[in-house]
């Protein structure tokens, strides 16, 4: 058996993941917290707009805005369409749904972005990927139900977590979307371009939303959540999705979903939560066992 090395650009993509994940869920957090506050498509427009001017001038500083990055428009329309719904859904049901039920959900993607990899790509799981994942997804089960052995055998999913289930599907289409449609733009202008596609899109589907909400009543938190959105969770994550994406196999750019749930909770217990039980730290070492697994290079028949 040889060891097959992992690349450089391999090794960040995971490390993109990782910051990934952790960005995502704070996303779960504070969207929960002003979900009711403002409608889905707006807040979406608004993060959409402000990350839109930021990865734009991200793009512009490393002298990458070409008019030839913009060929085919149409792909990044298809990403920006396919995240859009992500997003707004993601909202939608979190009027109902709890961070926590909704991460669960969120779980959910690195099972359908295999699909999707194997079907648009012919990526492929390997057997050790596979366990990894296994492992990783009875850790975070674990953490989602507090390590509660009752409650994860009395599974009841509400209207919340089924309107956010369907956005979990557009979500995990994207991943390997962006690897059949990237014709080796940078991260950063396609980031830049699919923003921008997706701005125009709620533009026209969400203008009715856009126009009626009263921005300058807005509660100070629904700010502080937008800024957040647009600096961190929409820019950041985008750019590190974007990134690693073009340097690994769907499934495992989804693995690190498996983490969401875990630093969901470290976002509760900084909004006030009391520290998690025991089981549940067990849970949440598992998912860290399981992403050690996949960050170990692979093996093949010499």
């Amino acid at each position: 058996m040889t060891p097959v090395t992992l690349t450089p650009d391999e090794i960040r993509g995971h490390l993109a993941m990782l910051g990934f994940s952790a960005l995502v869920a704070g996303s779960f957090s504070l969207g929960a917290l002003v979900a009711n506050d403002i409608d889905p498509q707006a807040i979406t427009a608004a993060r959409f707009v402000l990350a839109t001017v930021v990865m734009g001038m991200v793009a512009a500083l490393q002298r990458d805005l070409k008019v030839s990055h913009f060929g085919k428009p149409w792909r990044y329309f298809v990403l920006g369409g396919l995240f859009t719904i992500y997003f707004v859904l993601m909202f939608e049901g979190l009027k109902t749904a709890n961070p926590v039920s909704a991460a669960a959900v969120f779980t959910l993607m690195p099972l359908m972005s295999a699909a999707f990899g194997w079907m648009l790509l012919r990526q492929v799981t390997t057997p050790r990927m596979a366990l990894a994942l296994s492992i990783a997804a009875c850790g975070a089960l674990w953490v989602i139900f507090r390590g509660d052995l009752a409650a994860l055998t009395a599974l009841d999913i509400g209207r919340g977590e089924m309107i956010y289930f369907v956005g979990c599907i557009a979500h995990a289409l994207y991943t390997p979307m962006v690897r059949k449609l990237n014709r080796g733009e940078g991260a950063a202008v396609f980031t830049f371009g699919m923003l921008v596609a997706g701005s125009v899109l709620l533009g026209v589907f969400g203008f009715e939303a856009i126009l009626a909400t009263d921005w300058a009543s807005l509660p100070p938190m629904v700010w502080v959540t937008i800024g957040y959105l647009t600096l961190f969770s929409t820019a950041s994550s985008f750019f590190l999705l974007q990134y690693a994406t073009l340097r690994l196999p769907s499934a495992k750019v989804m693995a690190y979903s498996y983490l969401t749930p875990a630093w969901v909770m470290l976002w509760e217990l900084g909004f006030g939560s009391s520290l998690p039980p025991v089981p549940v730290l067990l849970g949440i070492m598992a998912t860290v066992v399981a992403l050690l697994m996949l960050l170990r290079n692979e093996t093949k028949k010499g």
